[in-house]
């Protein structure tokens, strides 16, 4: 032992390693896994163009082939470490080694916890920017602002078709095929570079949404406009056909990931 490691120098040394995050003052957020209560989604799917897919996901995830995105907006009113916050981004369906899993390419958010340790542990691609989600009268309105310009709006007729009963209360389809949806494994691509700005972490991150109970989900004709912006570029995947709108409410834990490619060790 150094004779300036004293038995306290190490037990302070030590305690820097249980800290959840940065700075020692004052973490960002705490440790997880992370439980989120009412959550609201908008998801509006459509086709995009096959090249601009294919450009949007990093080697070696491969398109799926259905040609289809996710355009999603995502309102999280009770998020354990996180607080309140919207969200707003870019899936792609895509394939990993055969396995189908969903990418996510785009997040843009307006709460600084959940973008520090959504990069930082799962690799989420998040930045900041001003979504909302909201009732409109007769309609779900999704809006993303980036820098002042409005680069996203999405629209959906409010609870047209409740998928998870008719009108004559007779079960239409379970939640369970909403929670196997929402089951499916998501990737993230994480990059954190050294100190020197050479990359430090360069991986595929997966990981798979839990303990999922679904409040209420909804079918509806929907539709969605994009803008091109230079640092907001969702319009890089251009809306060619609208699928259609899905809007539902569940509670789910997010929890820890795990590395399913590593550039560095490839």
């Amino acid at each position: 032992m150094n004779a300036a490691d004293t038995p306290a120098t190490v037990q302070r040394a030590a305690s820097v390693l249980d800290l959840p995050s940065m700075p020692m003052a004052s973490p960002s957020y705490p440790r997880g896994p992370y439980r989120f209560l009412q959550r609201e989604y908008l998801i509006v799917t459509y086709t995009s163009d096959a090249e601009a897919i294919r450009a949007a996901l990093p080697a070696p995830l491969e398109p799926d082939g259905s040609g289809q995105v996710l355009y999603e907006f995502i309102r999280m009113p009770d998020s354990a470490g996180f607080g309140d916050y919207t969200e707003s981004g870019v899936v792609i369906p895509a394939l990993f080694r055969g396995q189908p899993v969903n990418f996510t390419a785009q997040m843009y958010l307006d709460d600084e916890p959940p973008i520090a340790g959504g990069r930082e542990i799962w690799g989420f691609p998040k930045k900041h920017g001003q979504p909302k989600l909201t009732v409109n009268h007769d309609t779900l309105t999704g809006v993303l602002d980036y820098a002042g310009i409005q680069v996203a709006v999405a629209t959906m007729g409010y609870k047209h078709q409740h998928l998870l009963y008719d009108v004559d209360g007779r079960k239409a389809c379970s939640s369970d095929s909403i929670i196997r949806k929402m089951s499916q494994t998501q990737v993230n691509l994480k990059l954190i570079p050294h100190v020197d700005g050479t990359p430090a972490i360069a991986q595929l991150v997966a990981y798979e949404l839990a303990d999922i109970q679904v409040h209420g989900a909804w079918s509806g004709p929907a539709r969605l406009h994009l803008v091109p912006h230079v640092n907001a570029p969702v319009a890089d995947l251009p809306v060619r056909r609208i699928v259609g709108g899905l809007h539902f409410i569940a509670d789910l834990t997010l929890p820890y990931g795990r590395v399913i490619h590593d550039y560095l060790a490839s």
